[in-house]
């Protein structure tokens, strides 16, 4: 199964501002960076869709005509709870000072935990039997995919980023059931 995980595009918060699960407005630069997605996925012929529930990614797979992508909670950013809205420099984060994957965020989620729902979601993509996948989501659930699929350390995926509206692509491996005669 190829799986296409797509980043939201670009959005319209101040910058050095911890937006996490934040519903936050697009930038006015939408339409032409959702241009540029759409036309990457063109060649695609997804016969599942899903999508983070935060309407930066719900407009971007409806914008791509993607209008029946299914909303999954799991596909959420990182619920950073007090962090939310606040300017990242004036963030006490000493909570995290030496380890930011296990603590989590005053009255929100650790990475640990992030990635757990996302792991969860892909084992159930497993029992699925569709080929093409397209998944509308966020830049910590493309970085806990990285992990899942042993492509990064979880300890590393911080500096590993995408880009708005960028599209990685990862392979998934179904179970295979062996009959055999009695």
């Amino acid at each position: 199964m190829k799986i296409y995980l797509i980043r939201h595009t670009s959005v319209n918060v101040p910058p050095g501002i911890c937006y996490g699960q934040t519903d936050v407005p697009l930038n006015t630069s939408f339409e032409e960076e959702a241009g540029m997605v759409k036309k990457n996925l063109e060649h695609l012929r997804p016969n599942a869709l899903f999508s983070s529930p935060l309407s930066r990614c719900t407009k971007l797979a409806d914008f791509c005509g993607f209008h029946h992508a299914v909303p999954d909670e799991r596909l959420k950013e990182l619920n950073f709870g007090d962090w939310e809205g606040q300017e990242w420099n004036k963030i006490d984060m000493s909570v995290w000072k030496t380890d930011w994957v296990h603590p989590p965020a005053p009255n929100g989620e650790s990475f640990m935990q992030l990635y757990r729902r996302v792991a969860a979601f892909f084992d159930d993509l497993k029992n699925q039997s569709s080929d093409t996948v397209l998944i509308f989501t966020h830049g910590g659930v493309i970085s806990c995919a990285r992990v899942y699929f042993q492509q990064a350390d979880i300890h590393k995926t911080f500096g590993l980023m995408p880009k708005y509206g960028e599209i990685v692509e990862f392979e998934l491996y179904r179970p295979v059931t062996i009959q055999t005669d009695k």
